[in-house]
């Protein structure tokens, strides 16, 4: 994959790769983006951390290239603290393009100041041990989405979407062929028109509408069918 490829799908989004690619690659946990506005793409470089421990975020620094995105998870995601200023001033100087961390940040004003896009998905300054080993490059599981060393890991305002690393072209061109396609529904909209119609929606409705639906109450014929004898008037 090229530089230019990544970049793009950087800009296309995360939504839009995530759509563009049959809807895989879904990263599912609510993402704090320590940075706001900021927006990446690149090969994923993992870690699997043993539980609340951090000694293989150290660990990875040593692997880390140049336009990676470090995924850093622990086999039972907890609110610990994987990284801070310092780890993420090491991953900044080796030019990572970001930080997916399926546990906590901390530092998280230093880390905005930075400038490093990272993701989390908690902020605690609870932090971790630097004792146990874990693994490096392992294929890993984050927010139900599997990952590899070398899938790319889109990020953006509306979350995270992984796009396997032999299917890169095929969902960048998917991407750029929705975006086009949705330029030109813009400019039907933005005149007027409405998705009700141009999406075929209003025929859905329609035609749902000429039968009963399943969850109306059958008619009532009488109220008091079912009330046995009535209770003579007093």
């Amino acid at each position: 994959m090229t530089s230019d490829a990544l970049s793009e799908l950087a800009r296309l989004g995360s939504a839009t790769v995530y759509e563009a690619g049959g809807r895989a690659g879904f990263v599912d946990f609510p993402l704090i983006q320590v940075v706001p506005g900021s927006r990446a793409a690149g090969p994923a470089r993992t870690a699997l951390c043993a539980q609340d421990d951090n000694l293989m975020v150290h660990a990875a620094m040593s692997r880390l290239q140049a336009g990676e995105v470090l995924v850093l998870t622990m086999p039972d995601p907890q609110p610990v603290a994987l990284v801070g200023e310092l780890l993420a001033t090491q991953a900044k100087a080796r030019g990572a393009a970001a930080i997916l961390v399926d546990g906590a940040v901390r530092d998280v004003e230093e880390l905005a100041s930075m400038g490093l896009p990272i993701w989390a998905r908690w902020v605690r300054m609870h932090g971790a041990h630097k004792k146990a080993v874990g693994s490096l490059d392992e294929p890993v599981v984050v927010g139900g989405a599997a990952i590899r060393t070398g899938d790319v890991v889109v990020l953006d305002a509306d979350g995270a979407a992984v796009v396997e690393a032999e299917r890169v072209d095929e969902v960048l061109a998917a991407s750029l062929e929705r975006e086009e396609k949705e330029r030109v529904k813009r400019s039907k909209l933005e005149a007027g028109e409405l998705s009700y119609d141009l999406d075929g929606l209003r025929a859905i409705v329609e035609e749902d509408g000429q039968r009963p639906s399943a969850n109306a109450r059958p008619e009532v014929e009488s109220r008091h069918q079912d009330a046995g004898p009535e209770a003579p008037r007093k």
